[in-house]
């Protein structure tokens, strides 16, 4: 089979490798329908150190099931399912506690000998715990909610993580700090939350005009201490109830401590790109200010959300804009950090 290696900064590769095969009762192996590629896998591109051995690359997925192992029953050869960017038993205290993530028994893709997601086939382990049926047939199923049925993977529920983190709800002023895609889907997962007042900080026009029609009502496309007294000036030099940092870089993080109301939350999703952060007097302390956030444990919201995306009420899928062969998968990376691209769909 083909699948997508990481050898260093920017050197991403397509190989043929062994098809996987079950190693353990538990496993299930899956053919891939689509992938994508995350502003995570982003960041891996930007600094991996040149290797050789590749790094197998990504973890969001649509796929059909093609072989379980002897102890699975939850799906079979056939089905239609939605694989969480984490994989989980879903029964350690941490799973029953809504942190799968934090699985006892857990990997993620590319790690403790797993491949990754942008592939033509990978193992599941833990394949009860992981995997989510669609609910429908892949053959019947449009293009618009393959899509949506992939964001359910990753990358809208960790907008709707983050957002339910910060406590979003009636009555509420939130602001997203980042126009990717993750930032776009905590302005749809904040207008479903029924957030009152949703700002949207970017500066890419294409994809802030997506977030209005997401649910932002105001957009600040100005930053740093610019950007801080715009938001200050909306709310009548209060802040924000909530602010989400979906970049993950320190000024993200800077600015959202800028903006946040006394008493608010800042809830971050961005995958921190440094190891520490202000937490004392000027930044949190002095304003009672709640710091939450972290990788989003997908598998506890997927079969809340499935349902609104089946039906429609939800198309979380408008995130995608551009779609590559996985052959042409660098090409994607490339795109996408040219701003060229807001998230790449990956097809085997």
């Amino acid at each position: 089979m083909r699948a997508t290696f990481l050898y260093g900064a920017g050197d991403i590769r397509v190989e043929e490798v062994p098809d996987p095969t079950i190693q353990g009762p538990g496993d299930a192996v899956l053919r891939v329908v689509r992938a994508c590629v995350c502003g995570s896998d982003l960041h891996r591109w930007h600094d991996f150190p040149a290797t050789a051995v590749g790094r197998p690359m990504g973890h969001e997925l649509l796929a059909v099931v093609e072989q379980v192992g002897a102890d699975v029953t939850s799906v079979r050869p056939g089905d239609f399912v939605i694989c969480p960017f984490g994989i989980q038993d879903n029964t350690c205290v941490y799973c029953r506690e809504g942190f799968q993530t934090s699985c006892e028994h857990g990997h993620f893709f590319g790690t403790g000998g797993l491949g990754g997601a942008q592939a033509e086939l990978v193992r599941i382990p833990l394949a009860d715990g992981t995997l989510v049926k669609t609910g429908t047939v892949l053959e019947d199923t449009d293009e618009g909610l393959l899509n949506s049925l992939l964001t359910l993977s990753d990358v809208f529920l960790t907008g709707h993580h983050a957002a339910h983190m910060g406590r979003v709800g009636p009555g509420t002023t939130v602001t997203v700090i980042g126009d990717g895609a993750v930032g776009l889907s905590a302005v749809l997962a904040s207008r479903r939350l029924g957030a009152e007042r949703i700002i949207l900080m970017g500066r890419h026009a294409d994809r802030t005009a997506l977030g209005v029609d997401f649910g932002a009502t105001d957009v600040v496309a100005v930053r740093g201490r610019e950007g801080v007294d715009a938001v200050r000036d909306l709310t009548g030099g209060q802040g924000s109830h909530v602010v989400i940092e979906a970049v993950g870089h320190l000024p993200a993080y800077e600015q959202a401590y800028g903006i946040v109301r006394v008493g608010g939350v800042i809830s971050r999703v961005g995958v921190p790109q440094y190891e520490s952060a202000p937490v004392g007097w000027a930044s949190l302390f002095a304003k009672n200010i709640t710091l939450t956030g972290g990788p989003a444990p997908v598998r506890v919201y997927l079969e809340e959300m499935l349902p609104d995306v089946l039906s429609g009420a939800l198309d979380p899928g408008r995130v995608f804009d551009r779609t590559v062969s996985l052959d042409d998968v660098a090409e994607g990376y490339r795109a996408m950090d040219a701003r060229e691209a807001l998230k790449v769909v990956v097809l085997p």
